[in-house]
């Protein structure tokens, strides 16, 4: 039934008739009987790990229970996962992926086929080589640049994809894109789906840590760890960079944990009576599951923070006491702490702010990279190793990377810094699962784009959850008629990194 709009006039003043009105109407009641079958729609045919969508009614104790541990599609020997984040783009072609055809070509323009870029309406100079020079380790001769001296140690333990590529070269939307999946705000990020799907095995602790540089959090900031439309019982609980890493967890002297309890138990019922006459929304039982979760901690994390605990010889380690190492050192230490405690996804973040004060390296790769690298550099060495020594390696996936690399050629002429690059860059893997001394795919003769074995963000993201145990394609989220899933209609395991 088609029915023609009748022009504004004396007789129809709101420009609607009322056989519109009545058609308009039966519309809508159609609507709001579809959504109230979605709401209540019965997911008999879909996995165990699939829940549903926020529509349900949410209680604390439901929530909380969301967060126990579970077992994984398949088995794997990964049960804990450290995200080292180089906020701002590191550059591959100075750090993991070698290029000896920008030495014979360099003051030269990239080749005319490849000029389709997108600079970001920033110059494009001419191309440049690596400003260090890179070396082979171990015994497989992974080549690796002089801007990681400590962690070539590791080389064997590497799976260096350098093939990878994404979908923006603005910082904001990469660092989205990397983190969630997509390059808009509003999705789970990677850690949120890992807790969702596997829970977590200490429940006096946050199954989702991260800490962020000292100099502020990456563009962007909060989506970059939410939990999005799912509860926010599964988003990030963000750790301090500097000082004690978690705030106001300790009471007043003069409130001991029995009251503490009794005031927790009283609040819990008051919501509980909200949330039972009030369907829908997942908010108010998220906080009062993070008020229990806050009360459990307190037994719990003061230790799991206390570097005091370890030995000088590890502190030492870690670069803990002196600069330039100190802060991330401090975070990379907490990390393992947190590793052995079964904290299942941590991430850290090297970069904060904008421009020089991350990775973001525009005017000078050398001065940039060697800030940041010199952080880094000893405190990732000295965590692979220390995990190794406790065992803890054979259950923990290590991932390196940024939200994109940087191009082949410099910003301008006489211009030591390199514009981003979403078209080629390179990424690493060590740890549980995890073949060792590797490199898997290829940028062209200059580094520019990803030509051979290519690995989009959700090809990474898949190849991820593939070694925590879970097939992505069958962890999803039922989020407005739809289910919802971090690598959305594709993504590939990559298979020829897997021990």
């Amino acid at each position: 039934m088609n029915v023609s709009r009748a022009p504004r006039n004396q007789h129809f003043p709101c420009s609607i008739t009322r056989r519109e009105c009545l058609w308009d109407m039966g519309a809508g009641f159609a609507g709001l009987a579809l959504a109230g079958l979605l709401d209540h729609v019965d997911h008999v045919n879909h996995d165990p790990f699939t829940i549903q969508g926020p529509n349900r009614r949410a209680n604390a104790a439901e929530l909380q229970s969301t967060l126990s541990p579970r077992k994984p599609h398949f088995h794997t020997p990964v049960r804990s996962v450290v995200f080292l984040m180089m906020n701002g783009g590191p550059s591959h072609v100075d750090t993991f992926d070698p290029k000896p055809e920008l030495i014979r070509y360099a003051g030269q323009p990239l080749p005319s086929e490849k000029k389709f870029i997108n600079s970001g309406g920033r110059s494009m100079g001419l191309l440049t080589p690596s400003v260090r020079p890179f070396r082979r380790y171990g015994e497989s001769g992974l080549e690796i640049s002089d801007f990681y001296p400590h962690l070539s140690r590791h080389a064997d333990k590497l799976a260096v994809i350098r093939s990878c590529h994404t979908d923006t070269h603005a910082h904001g939307s990469a660092l989205v894109q990397m983190n969630t999946g997509k390059p808009i705000i509003g999705r789970p990020s990677l850690g949120s789906w890992a807790v969702y799907g596997l829970g977590t095995e200490n429940e006096n602790m946050p199954g989702y840590v991260v800490m962020l540089d000292k100099r502020g959090g990456p563009i962007g900031g909060q989506p970059n760890w939410s939990s999005g439309f799912m509860p926010a019982t599964f988003q990030g609980t963000l750790f301090r960079p500097a000082g004690n890493p978690i705030l106001d967890l300790s009471g007043p002297a003069s409130f001991d944990r029995a009251m503490q309890r009794e005031q927790l138990d009283f609040l819990a019922e008051l919501n509980h009576r909200h949330l039972s006459s009030r369907p829908g929304g997942s908010e108010l039982a998220a906080r009062a599951a993070s008020y229990e979760l806050a009360f459990r901690m307190q037994a719990e994390a003061p230790e799991a923070v206390d570097l005091s605990r370890e030995t000088m010889a590890t502190r030492e380690a870690y670069g803990v006491d002196r600069e330039p190492t100190a802060e991330y050192g401090r975070n990379c230490l907490i990390a393992r702490r947190l590793v052995e405690r079964g904290v299942r996804f941590i991430q850290l973040y090297s970069g904060g702010g904008h421009l020089e004060e991350t990775w973001d390296a525009h005017e000078s790769v050398e001065k940039n990279h060697g800030r940041h690298a010199g952080e880094t550099d000893q405190p990732i060495a000295a965590l692979l190793t220390d995990l190794e020594q406790r065992g803890l390696l054979e259950s923990t996936l290590v991932l390196w990377g940024g939200e994109f690399g940087r191009m082949p050629f410099s910003e301008g002429l006489d211009k030591p810094g390199r514009n981003h690059n979403p078209y080629g860059f390179s990424m690493w893997l060590a740890g549980a699962g995890v073949k060792g001394g590797i490199s898997y795919g290829a940028t062209d003769d200059f580094g520019f784009e990803a030509v051979e074995n290519r690995v989009h963000v959700h090809d990474l993201h898949a190849t991820i959850l593939h070694l925590m145990g879970i097939d992505h394609t069958r962890l999803t989220y039922f989020h407005q008629g739809r289910d919802e899933r971090l690598t959305d209609v594709y993504g590939t395991v990559v298979q020829d990194i897997l021990a």
